[in-house]
């Protein structure tokens, strides 16, 4: 027992006449008179509890029996106490993925008892999440423009600032007259069903990660062909498990590579409607600052792209204007103040014109959109 109270003073701040009444093992119970030397704030009285809760798991499932709708409660507040944000839906996201339940069946079931093996497995996640590992690497899964993504460390954990990105995309292939090959290389009307222009488009995106782009895309506008590359190996497998999920295999091809370096030993297809991409472009000093959870635990070839978090940009845009087709697009996903030197490299190949820099809804610069001027 003595081992037990040694390990709740390093995880939490108690009194010493706090450890001996754990060590006596009596809690006070409600209505109980306290001895005045026991009367604690009530910010003690919640770390114990939480101590107890997690740290004592099996002593205390003994003495009380856990609900789904009480373990986010005290989840919730951990993280809160921790600084992870958003800590209720990080909280909805362990429990639903430990009891293997949607979010929303936490709360239809919130008076379902949590066995002791499910409160170990939580009590581990929680505590790791609490240290500031991404929660969705912790269970594997992430959400991106309503589709269940396969997470894993080897990519980056796809934001929600990027389905703009994807938005851009869409409206820009649903929009494109597309290209008549039969006729000439002449551009014709054509009809659109049910959202989606008839006659296939031919789609890049570079940098792939886990293939949410690319998915994301395929799922919603069937007549995309895309070739999706990446330089990591790893990344790429989890982008095939995410391709055969959504049964895309038909519609997606996974290349190995440097940017563009894999498309140019590929047969099919040497030009495209649209080349899309969220490369890195973390800067030097941004990379130094950013929080620990992305910093220490995402990939940081995802992440870091030189000096001034162009380097990867300049490479793209130095080299997409041969794999465009006439009046194709290319759609780059920048960070919150490089849109003035983005635009700039893009004015510069004399290649590409229509330049257009959009910001999120946190008013950054997010998305540097650019037609290739035919030739």
């Amino acid at each position: 027992m003595q081992n037990k109270a040694n390990l709740l003073d390093t995880q939490i701040n108690v009194s010493n006449c706090f450890t001996k009444h754990y060590e006596n093992k009596r809690l006070c119970r409600p209505g109980e008179n306290k001895p005045k030397q026991t009367q604690f704030k009530a910010q003690y009285l919640s770390n114990l509890f939480w101590a107890f809760t997690f740290l004592c798991s099996i002593y205390n499932l003994a003495m009380q029996t856990w609900t789904i709708q009480r373990l986010l409660m005290w989840v919730t507040e951990y993280l809160t106490k921790k600084g992870i944000d958003p800590p209720r839906l990080s909280a909805e996201l362990l429990l639903s993925h430990i009891l293997q339940m949607k979010r929303i069946e936490l709360y239809t079931q919130f008076n379902k008892p949590v066995t002791s093996q499910q409160l170990d497995q939580l009590h581990d996640l929680v505590e790791r999440a609490g240290q500031n590992e991404p929660v969705a690497y912790l269970i594997g899964k992430t959400e991106f423009y309503s589709l269940e993504f396969t997470i894993t460390p080897d990519c980056m954990i796809p934001r929600p600032e990027t389905e703009l990105l994807v938005e851009r995309a869409i409206e820009f292939l649903r929009t494109r007259p597309v290209r008549n090959s039969m006729a000439g290389n002449m551009m014709k009307k054509e009809e659109i069903s049910n959202g989606s222009r008839i006659g296939t488009q031919f789609v890049c995106d570079l940098c792939t990660g886990c293939g949410c782009i690319a998915v994301a895309i395929g799922q919603n506008y069937p007549n995309a062909r895309i070739i999706a590359t990446d330089i990591s190996d790893a990344a790429l497998r989890v982008a095939f498990e995410n391709v055969e999920k959504h049964r895309l295999t038909d519609q997606i091809k996974l290349l190995c590579g440097d940017l563009f370096d894999p498309i140019m030993s590929y047969l099919e297809v040497d030009k495209f409607d649209l080349i899309v991409s969220n490369p890195p472009y973390v800067s030097a000093a941004d990379f130094e600052v950013l929080d620990k959870n992305v910093k220490d635990y995402e990939p940081k070839l995802s992440l870091f792209a030189g000096t001034d978090g162009l380097d990867i940009h300049r490479r793209i845009i130095e080299n997409a204007a041969p794999f465009l087709k006439p009046d194709a697009a290319l759609l780059l996903e920048i960070g919150y103040a490089q849109g003035q030197a983005v635009r700039q490299l893009l004015e510069q190949t004399k290649a590409f014109g229509e330049i257009k820099i959009e910001k999120d809804f946190h008013n950054n610069d997010r998305i540097a959109f650019a037609k290739r001027i035919p030739c």
